[in-house]
């Protein structure tokens, strides 16, 4: 897969500005503020219909306009046109000009591997975060996904509403409960079973990736959840017993709305033991593995970015990192100095070089 235009109309700092992408390796090099992630932003929003930088959309929109418009070229075995309206109100998707009425229907038609410094939460941060950034990951690979878990999240919210009517109104009757909790196990299960599908995919390469990286061995990422191993009997059973928690508490305790994925090295905890460099190369080796399982389930390479990454890692590593790949696979690099690059990534690739409102473009063979 590969982005071969883009568009972008009072998107941030652009006003009008057209792009034409290397197939292979792109660099955009600019001093900070001056846009070079907000094209690869641009990039990452017209596959998820989300920014890795902002939940605030309105924000994307130039300051001086109303609205903002990302228009892409893709090419995968056909070429198709996407594009996303950013207004006040909300936005729209288009696909070769047809307006989807459901983002659940559009999202999983790019696939993007994301490498930027904020990755390092799938480490550090909450179980929630960690949840959210494997949730963004497995809906890219299949819309079934993003629906099941859209409708899970609604009946745990039916079922912690009535928790709370119950506990208020001194409800006794369960018969409505049960009907809410037979329905949440049900994709419940199904959740669980493509998260746990998925970590076990990440497993089979992970180890190996950290290892070709830093030449060190140990590291593998564990999925806690409440379901494990548990049959739909067992699960009803469970929910039974924890009934008058729930109830004292007004919201549902168990279930996979509480899963976690938890990086180890050797056994221990990766965020106790690792170093911060070490850690950004377990994410990486994250990614790299999910590069093999977008390549394996969608039969086409995702499109691969790295936001300002020679400023995480030394040379040698982000040679090893692009040395992974041949020439199938689309890289986007961020920097804020060309000097940083080594001339073998330099092969091959098409530079951007932002200066205020002028973009330089030069390709190196």
């Amino acid at each position: 897969m590969q982005v071969l235009k883009l568009r972008l109309i009072n998107f941030r700092n652009f006003i009008f500005e057209d792009f034409e992408f290397s197939k292979y390796k792109n660099i955009i090099i600019g001093n900070n503020g001056m846009g070079k992630t907000n094209i690869i932003e641009a990039i990452y929003f017209l596959a998820l219909t989300k920014s890795f930088r902002t939940t605030e959309e309105t924000s994307l929109i130039n300051i001086n306009n109303e609205f903002a418009v990302i228009k892409g070229e893709f090419k995968t075995n056909t070429t198709n046109e996407y594009k996303i309206i950013i207004e006040k109100p909300g936005k729209k998707v288009f696909i070769n000009n047809q307006h989807i009425k459901r983002l659940s229907d559009y999202i999983s038609k790019i696939n993007i591997i994301l490498f930027n410094k904020e990755d390092l939460k799938l480490i550090k941060d909450s179980p929630s975060t960690h949840r959210k950034l494997i949730n963004m990951e497995l809906s890219q690979l299949n819309n079934e996904y993003l629906k099941i878990l859209s409708n899970y999240n609604k009946i745990l919210k039916h079922r912690n509403t009535y928790l709370k009517s119950m506990q208020i109104n001194n409800i006794i009757k369960k018969d409505y409960l049960f009907i809410l909790t037979d329905k949440l196990i049900d994709l419940g299960i199904k959740i669980y079973n493509w998260r746990k599908d998925y970590i076990d995919e990440i497993n089979t390469t992970l180890n190996k990736n950290f290892n070709k990286i830093t030449k060190k061995d140990g590291i593998f990422l564990k999925y806690n959840s409440d379901y494990n191993n548990l049959t739909k009997e067992k699960l009803l059973k469970k929910y039974e017993k924890d009934f008058q928690r729930d109830l004292n508490y007004g919201k549902t305790n168990f279930g996979i709305h509480l899963d976690d994925f938890i990086f180890y090295y050797k056994k221990r905890l990766a965020k106790d033991y690792l170093s911060e460099g070490e850690q950004k190369n377990v994410v990486i080796s994250f990614k790299l593995a999910e590069v093999n399982i977008f390549y394996k389930k969608t039969k086409t390479m995702p499109i691969l970015i790295l936001d300002d990454l020679f400023s995480e890692l030394d040379t040698i590593k982000i040679n090893r990192i692009i040395n992974f790949f041949k020439k199938n696979i689309q890289i986007f690099i961020t920097t804020t100095d060309l000097n940083n690059i080594d001339k073998k990534i330099l092969s091959n690739s098409k530079v951007f070089r932002i200066k205020g409102k002028t973009i330089e473009v030069k390709e190196y063979d």
